[in-house]
């Protein structure tokens, strides 16, 4: 008998298990490799992801054109047929966010993951006004994607119960670390999938009675955020938690460079078959020491 949290009753993806924030892949000029993004998203699956949310924090999002995250979701939607494809389409304007999701439905996007507009404050009335043109605009599962350390909004507990009740809302992926927050959340609206957005909060989030984690970690070593689940599904806490301290390793370590840098640079060293290439200016890979440190980290994990 499954010991993870069902999905909620209004997500018709059934939304479980490791979805990883996947990489955008980059050639050396910085361009957007296709290909290698593509792969990755593929090597993740391979590695047992449940599902794949390409152009998240991790896919570097901001940095993109419109052009080029169109170009994103299609060569991973053309990769990727055995789990659902779960497109991130947020953007500071509603009027780009629906041309995104639009785009996203048309080229054969299983759902959409829409994060809280950014850079201006956001009120109630707004964030519903959002989110109600983003559902109108698209026949997919829209999952709102809660990150107020990035966006400079959160949305409060009764914004999120109007936003319930908008058809096609079939969940939330929440990278607040509030785990109060989360927790009430997820007791208020069983309709609605829940995924534990930080990989500090993985094993928390499953008791809480989150469904399935977007896990940072997983884009460079899904078997590890993948047996963790599966433990916890099984039954078998102890070794839950005994992973979620790996994970905590791994994370440290990611962090030991300049941002972001970790899983890109993890990929490098497990030579996987293709090149994530740089990060895209301003933010940029690890030097040799930071390199040789994470090497060292990882070695030592035994995760090399």
């Amino acid at each position: 008998m499954a010991h993870a949290p069902e999905p909620g009753s209004d997500d018709p993806l059934s939304l479980h298990g490791i979805i990883p924030p996947t990489i955008t892949a980059f050639h050396e000029d910085e361009s957007v490799d296709y290909e290698s993004t593509a792969a990755h998203a593929e090597f993740v699956v391979d590695g047992g992801a449940r599902g794949v949310f390409p152009l998240g924090t991790n896919g570097e999002f901001p940095l993109l054109t419109g052009e080029e995250r169109r170009g994103v979701v299609e060569a991973v939607v053309d990769a990727v047929d055995e789990v659902p494809v779960i497109a991130g389409v947020g953007a500071p304007s509603t009027h780009e966010t629906v041309a995104h999701a639009e785009h996203a439905e048309s080229v054969g996007a299983d759902g959409v993951v829409v994060v809280t507009p950014y850079y201006y404050p956001l009120d109630h009335d707004a964030a519903l006004s959002h989110y109600r043109r983003v559902c109108d605009a698209v026949d997919l599962p829209v999952y709102v994607y809660h990150i107020p350390s990035k966006t400079g909004n959160s949305l409060s507990l009764d914004t999120l119960a109007e936003l319930a009740a908008v058809p096609n809302i079939a969940g939330v992926k929440d990278s607040s670390k509030d785990v109060p927050w989360l927790a009430q959340a997820i007791d208020a609206h069983p309709e609605l999938t829940f995924l534990a957005g930080s990989d500090s909060l993985l094993f928390a989030g499953l008791e809480v009675g989150c469904t399935g984690m977007v896990s940072a970690v997983a884009n460079a070593f899904p078997e590890l955020v993948v047996d963790l689940y599966d433990a916890y599904d099984a039954g078998d806490e102890d070794r839950a938690r005994e992973l979620q301290s790996e994970v905590f390793a791994v994370r440290d370590a990611f962090k030991g460079g300049s941002y972001m840098a970790g899983v890109k640079t993890a990929l490098d060293l497990r030579d996987v078959g293709f090149s994530p290439g740089p990060l895209r200016s301003p933010l940029r890979k690890m030097n040799d020491a930071d390199r040789a440190s994470l090497e060292s980290d990882l070695r030592a994990l035994d995760l090399l």
